[in-house]
């Protein structure tokens, strides 16, 4: 998947590069970390992003084959920009089953999709640390990849840790920091990840969901 970056991201992609080298890293993980700090415009998850190439090649071959892709909330699924997501938080069956077990919402959403899902799926946490818990208590069945990016004070950073702990295929971040906007950025990065050798004039990932990039 390609497309003709905006001159914006092109001029943001070169900035990011001035302030930050980052050619020592794989393709894929160099991809997906530029494309981390570019939502965000914050560097320091050039040094927490966690992840390995081969995982994340599995992820987008996933991905370009045509996957199940399940987010844990509507925002992560609207900032992807190629794919079409299912949010299983949004089944009324969720929140039944929320009651039913005594669980949040979104790790009943998790469970749904885990129960309803064959292999190879692809799922993204970019908001709720419950969710990315349940993913680890019962785990897909030999899913693509875990991309685990929840945000904030409670149970973030320890859902995150015990991702990048465990044997299954992840990209996650260490540190309280996450969310959204960056879970949506490491998916895109996936779906436009050029094969050429990186041009460092000119960004590799493109991403049309950031509003910046068309003002």
């Amino acid at each position: 998947m390609s497309r003709t970056p905006h001159p914006i991201e092109v001029q943001s992609y070169r900035i990011l590069r001035e302030k930050i080298d980052l050619s020592h890293l794989d393709p894929l993980v160099r991809a997906v970390t530029e494309r981390v700090v570019h939502a965000s415009a914050d560097l320091e998850y050039a040094e927490t992003v966690l992840a390995d190439e081969a995982s994340l090649r599995a992820g987008r071959d996933a991905l370009l084959a045509g996957a199940p892709l399940i987010t844990d909330t509507r925002m992560v699924a609207g900032g992807i920009t190629s794919r079409d997501a299912w949010v299983p938080l949004t089944d009324p069956r969720t929140a039944e089953l929320a009651r039913e077990a005594g669980i949040t919402r979104s790790a009943a959403a998790m469970r749904l999709a885990v129960a309803e899902v064959g292999p190879g799926a692809v799922f993204v946490v970019g908001n709720a640390p419950t969710a990315l818990f349940e993913l680890l208590a019962t785990p897909p069945r030999d899913p693509a990849l875990i991309i685990g990016l929840p945000v904030g004070f409670v149970g973030a950073a320890e859902a995150k840790a015990a991702l990048d702990a465990s044997p299954l295929p992840s990209l996650a971040n260490r540190g309280d920091k996450g969310g959204s906007a960056v879970a949506a950025a490491a998916v895109n990065a996936l779906l436009y990840f050029a094969e050429e050798p990186l041009d460092d004039s000119a960004p590799d990932t493109p991403d049309g969901a950031r509003a910046e990039e068309g003002r």
